[in-house]
């Protein structure tokens, strides 16, 4: 008799595999996929995260109930009590760093102000980063969004127009969590900005010429802060002498496109906390300056090539300086008069041939 060899190994190897597979499908607990059934979930794939340096803290998403605020931070030291601020208002939520240059050195530091359940820093040094779907999904699920220092015209130049200012204005006036910024951070915060894009401006030469190349204003087309819609932002304030160039981002606002705008400036360590009232509060260890114009008063010499002069009667700019305190000084939006009955000067600004001067109120 012929033994057929071959077809004896080959129904042993079946009823081996067989029989393999019925021993796991009796043994294995209910709750562990069957790899051999064709409907069994497929592994999850770890969610990708460009841009991400690093991230501290629950990698899992959170949802909170959070209040909404804007914070200018003048550059220098931060002010842990105004980063302190935003994670209160966060309740407790993720928060989101975003920078173009630099390193996740603030994930730690606000980790350690309060209780969060991430802190994750993305460093956005590209427009396709910047109009990343993946990037912008980041930012749309934090409860606390805070914008590094750096150079404004990086974040002019790869951010605006892409999903990552969509994100973060979908932050600001639909989720409503706190949003802030220090030095360049801050000076993209309002309406009107200094983009930087020609380089920065000292204020001798602002003064000196008023639409030099390096004098460089933006408008509507960044972010959508609450109360910030009239207003340009400056830091480094006194430290870096920029009155004279603020008067003359004021000035260039006026004659550009026919407004009345204000500015709040702020000083190193210190900070502007804007609630969703409109009820500032003026942190630090220095002061913050706020700049209102007058419509009727005119530069009387304010053009191209020629040195700034708007005086006014030594009345050109009322500016209202508040220091910050442990007792919150106030200032209100709203009527841009301050809040509180003490801790705050009130000046005039002028400018008379490219020389700024102030004046007691």
């Amino acid at each position: 008799m012929v033994v057929n060899r071959r077809g004896i190994m080959k129904n042993i190897g079946f009823l081996v595999v067989f029989g393999a597979i019925a021993l796991f499908t009796s043994c294995r607990k209910d709750n562990t996929p069957n790899p051999f059934d064709p409907n069994a979930p497929k592994p999850t794939k770890p969610v990708e995260r460009p841009a991400s340096i690093n991230i501290v803290g629950d990698t899992a998403d959170v949802t909170t109930s959070t209040q909404a605020g804007v914070v200018i931070m003048g550059g220098g030291a931060d002010v842990d009590a105004a980063l302190k601020w935003m994670i209160a208002r966060s309740g407790g939520g993720d928060v989101v760093v975003i920078r173009a240059t630099g390193t996740d050195a603030y994930n730690a530091y606000i980790k350690g102000l309060g209780t969060v359940n991430s802190v994750e820093t993305l460093k956005i040094d590209s427009r396709k980063l910047a109009d990343d779907a993946r990037v912008a999904h980041i930012i749309r699920n934090a409860e606390m969004l805070f914008i590094a220092g750096g150079d404004q015209a990086d974040y002019v130049g790869y951010w605006k127009g892409t999903k990552t200012m969509a994100a973060i204005n979908y932050l600001l006036a639909e989720k409503k969590v706190p949003v802030g910024g220090t030095s360049a951070g801050a000076a993209i915060l309002g309406n009107y900005y200094f983009s930087a894009e020609r380089g920065g401006v000292e204020s001798a030469d602002a003064l000196a010429n008023p639409y030099g190349q390096r004098v460089s204003i933006g408008r509507d087309d960044l972010l959508k802060a609450p109360f910030l819609q009239n207003v340009i932002t400056d830091q480094h304030f006194t430290q870096r002498d920029r009155q004279g160039r603020s008067a003359v981002f004021l000035g260039r606002i006026m004659k550009d496109w026919n407004k009345t705008p204000y500015g709040i400036a702020v000083d190193e360590k210190t900070a502007v906390c804007i609630d969703a009232n409109g009820m500032a509060e003026v942190l630090g260890t220095n002061r913050a300056f706020f700049l209102k114009t007058d419509g009727s008063k005119k530069a009387e010499v304010f053009e191209d090539g020629k040195p700034v002069t708007w005086n006014n009667g030594g009345k050109a700019i009322e500016v209202t300086a508040i220091a910050g305190t442990a007792t919150n000084n106030r200032f209100n939006m709203t009527t841009f008069e301050p809040a509180s009955t003490a801790g705050w000067e009130k000046y005039w600004w002028s400018v008379v041939n490219g020389n700024w001067s102030q004046s007691a109120r």
